[in-house]
């Protein structure tokens, strides 16, 4: 007889059934109502991500605090969050026609508003993946508070280290501090978070903002001070999800407004008819591609067009990037802000409007005649919203009570991804969306092929992408799984498998959509999670991705027109 294979739970394993657990107990705690992070109800979701560890969070599992993750996740999260009791995530509530000041986190769109000392309340209108968005950081930013409290307490009675005492007296000190106190202050916020002098006061600048120069004294003194309060007097933080959120979630009440708007201002336009080509895109690339050439015409005659798109990405650039923006609103833009609070604004674009004559990228006029397409650029979706954007875009339109259906002729998507075999700034050309924690598998024929971006010096790679929960539920072991197992996966986002399922819905059940319609994915890489130094924690792209954005941009419009 064969002896029995024992069996042993890789760290890949554990991963992923940390993963399944943390998704799982944040669906519990939102249909609960509200959970205490640090208490009995936030185990579970603290336990798991210390065993998953994510790459993007560092050392959250050590004693030491982790500084990079910290900036991740601060940039996420509304100003002064750290200082607050109560947090409370609600729909859109009527809160943007008060008196409340909206915060809007660095790098997520979101509105957020602080109604009083301990309480904000964060907005959630992008679906059930910007819970787990927030939940995760939440987690990470209260493990990292406690591992602050403990460090600074001396016994149970609230006793405090001379380290805590000098810098709760920098941060309460309403005078602008010098050079020399500054580092005093370094000196003993080094000595709380277990680090060195060097490493924090390389990374201070990163933290401070225009209003708040010492921003990360005040971030560690807050986290440090709420910890304290919860150790010794059991005052518990709590974070509460409204009656209104936990009734609208799931039920496309945001994207159903948004893409009624979309149909209507087509209708208006008189562009219901006419083929129509969808890309999700940031909201600068397209425009830039159709209109810079004769925007700043003396500029593109001298210099390389992608060397126009570096410039005109540059934050100082504001005056030519209102040129092109002034000229695509005078020739054939239609530009819809969005009121609906998807956080997706829309352009349109109507190529009878266009003097082909004027372009700089290859096209068939006689093929743009004949088709006359309308190009319709949306900006990036977050996770499960994708679904519900685009699956209430491809509805038909209801006009008098006649149904009429959209004459979507393609549907491009690209975006930022984590990549597993490159570096920052390649592409990568997906042939199936898998989604994480099922087998769920969306394998489509993509328009788009490797020799379409051949000759740019950028590395291409082809393959499987899959579809993440959230960019911080990911760790090493878990991404070398994906790589290297049959699934061969090649990258990871957080929308693809969204989308395709989506379209196929669409165009393969409902009927909404043309059955044969073209689908487009292609992603540049914004970081490669199993290289160290190359996480998104490590800082954005900068320029390394504006020649790929504009790479798959051009390509996808030269396809759309010939």
């Amino acid at each position: 007889m064969p002896s029995k294979k024992h069996h042993e739970r890789t760290r890949a394993q554990e991963s992923s059934n940390a993963i399944e657990r943390m998704y799982i107990t944040m669906r519990h705690l939102f249909n609960r109502g509200f959970y205490k992070p640090m208490g009995i109800s936030g185990e579970t979701l603290r336990n798991t991500l210390l065993l998953l560890r994510p790459e993007i969070y560092g050392s959250v599992g050590d004693e030491k605090a982790e500084l990079e993750g910290l900036i991740y996740v601060i940039d996420r999260l509304p100003k002064g969050i750290e200082a607050c009791t109560f947090i409370n995530l609600t729909s859109d509530e009527g809160y943007a026609t008060s008196h409340f000041k909206a915060i809007i986190p660095k790098k997520r769109r979101r509105n957020c508003y602080r109604i009083d000392n301990e309480q904000m309340n964060i907005e959630i209108t992008r679906g059930r993946s910007e819970i787990y968005d927030i939940l995760t950081h939440l987690t990470f930013l209260f493990i990292e508070s406690h591992k602050i409290g403990k460090r600074v307490l001396i016994d149970e009675e609230g006793t405090t280290t001379r380290d805590w005492i000098k810098l709760e007296k920098a941060v309460l000190s309403k005078k602008k501090l010098s050079q020399e106190e500054r580092e005093v202050a370094i000196t003993h916020t080094a000595n709380i978070l277990g680090r060195t002098f060097n490493e924090l006061t390389t990374i201070y600048s990163a933290f401070a903002i225009p209003s708040q120069p010492e921003r990360l004294l005040h971030i560690v003194y807050w986290l440090g001070k709420l910890a304290i309060e919860e150790l010794i007097n059991n005052n518990k933080r709590t974070v509460t999800f409204s009656p209104v959120l936990r009734e609208r979630i799931g039920h496309h009440i945001h994207g159903e407004i948004w893409a009624d708007a979309i149909k209507e201002a087509l209708y208006k336009n008189g562009l219901l008819d006419r083929p129509l080509h969808i890309i999700s895109a940031n909201m600068h690339s397209v425009m830039n591609v159709l209109y810079a050439p004769n925007a700043l015409k003396p500029n593109t005659q001298k210099n390389d067009i992608f060397d126009i798109y570096q410039s005109l990405s540059k934050k100082e650039n504001e005056r030519l990037r209102n040129k092109v923006s002034k000229e695509a609103l005078q020739k054939g833009m239609i530009y819809i802000k969005d009121q609906s609070g998807a956080n997706i604004d829309v352009q349109i674009f109507d190529t009878n409007t266009f003097d082909v004559s004027k372009m700089d990228i290859k096209l068939s006029e006689t093929r743009l005649e004949q088709n006359k397409p309308v190009i319709l650029v949306m900006d990036y979706a977050f996770g499960e919203q994708a679904y519900e954007t685009i699956d209430e875009l491809l509805k038909p339109y209801k006009q008098k009570g006649k149904p009429y259906h959209l004459n979507v002729a393609s549907i491009s998507i690209m975006g930022k991804a984590g990549i597993l075999e490159g570096d920052k700034g390649d592409i990568m050309i997906p042939t199936a969306h898998v989604f994480e924690g099922t087998a769920d598998n969306y394998p489509f024929k993509n328009e788009l092929k490797k020799e379409d971006f051949e000759g740019h010096g950028i590395s291409i790679c082809t393959g499987s992408m899959i579809t993440v929960l959230g960019t911080s539920l990911q760790n090493k072991d878990i991404l070398k799984f994906f790589n290297n197992s049959t699934w061969q996966i090649i990258g990871l986002e957080m929308e693809g498998a969204h989308y395709q399922k989506a379209i196929q819905a669409a165009a393969k059940v409902r009927g909404s959509i043309k059955p044969d319609v073209k689908v487009r994915y292609a992603y540049y890489a914004s970081d490669n999670p199993l290289k160290t130094g190359a996480t998104l924690a490590s800082g954005g792209l900068g320029n390394t991705g504006v020649k790929p954005t504009y790479v798959i941009t051009r390509t996808i419009l030269e396809q759309i027109f010939n």
